[in-house]
């Protein structure tokens, strides 16, 4: 989204300028961290940080550390920049609320065009609010309440939420997930939506029985008094 301001947190200079380029060219406001710690302080100085791309291996602070501390207190959009291609580490940075992950090398022109696909799903659309069966979804502030209780979830989570509450009684395949909430240009497996719906149901408390697994298949959000799996 034009003007949004996203954070480029990188030790290395030159990285740090082609990603500053290209999203200048594409009309976004620019923040350099590079350290983990200098990232921490600019976000929170800074309140309209619209998107956080964060490398892994950095001093003083590493990715992982800065993923956590802002968890605390934003569900900001953030994607993982990594020169490690080690599944288990992407599926620690989902696990850490993590919204994307890219491998390095990649090409300035793919994560330009991740960036617009995240930042047009991170709630910057019209107001716009589910309700279903206790479960209240507010998508322009980004806020669930369940029976009138707010839940903390991250932004992954609350998209995937969102989904499943769009599409209550159907069935919906891993593959159809990872498309609609993932992005079509993701290229994780199923166990990312998995490692989620285990997060997500646990915060949900008893209404996390409303997600039932379809073996084999998926998943199906179906509010019952007894939603056990099939």
């Amino acid at each position: 989204m034009e003007g949004a301001k996203i954070l480029v947190v990188d030790d290395e200079s030159r990285m740090r300028k082609l990603v500053k380029d290209f999203l200048v060219r594409q009309k976004y406001e620019v923040l350099e961290a590079g350290d983990g710690e200098e990232a921490v302080e600019l976000f929170f100085r800074h309140k309209d940080v619209a998107l956080i791309l964060l490398d892994v291996m950095m001093p003083k602070m590493d990715g992982w550390d800065v993923v956590r501390t802002i968890r605390e207190h934003s569900a900001v959009p953030i994607i993982m920049l990594t020169a490690k291609g080690d599944e288990q580490d992407e599926l620690r940075g989902f696990d850490l609320g993590v919204d994307e992950y890219i491998s390095k090398p990649f090409s300035p022109r793919i994560l330009v065009a991740r960036v617009d696909a995240v930042l047009r799903r991170s709630g910057q659309a019209k107001e716009n609010v589910l309700e279903c069966e206790g479960i209240v979804i507010n998508k322009s502030a980004h806020q669930v309440t369940i029976d009138e209780k707010t839940i903390d979830l991250s932004y992954k989570e609350f998209e995937l939420l969102t989904y499943f509450v769009e599409n209550r009684g159907l069935a919906l395949s891993r593959e159809k997930i990872l498309n609609n909430v993932w992005n079509y240009d993701y290229f994780g497996d199923a166990r990312t939506i998995d490692t989620h719906v285990k997060k997500l149901r646990s915060k949900m408390g008893e209404k996390g029985n409303y997600i039932r697994t379809i073996w084999g298949m998926g998943y199906k959000f179906e509010p019952a008094e007894t939603g056990k799996d099939e």
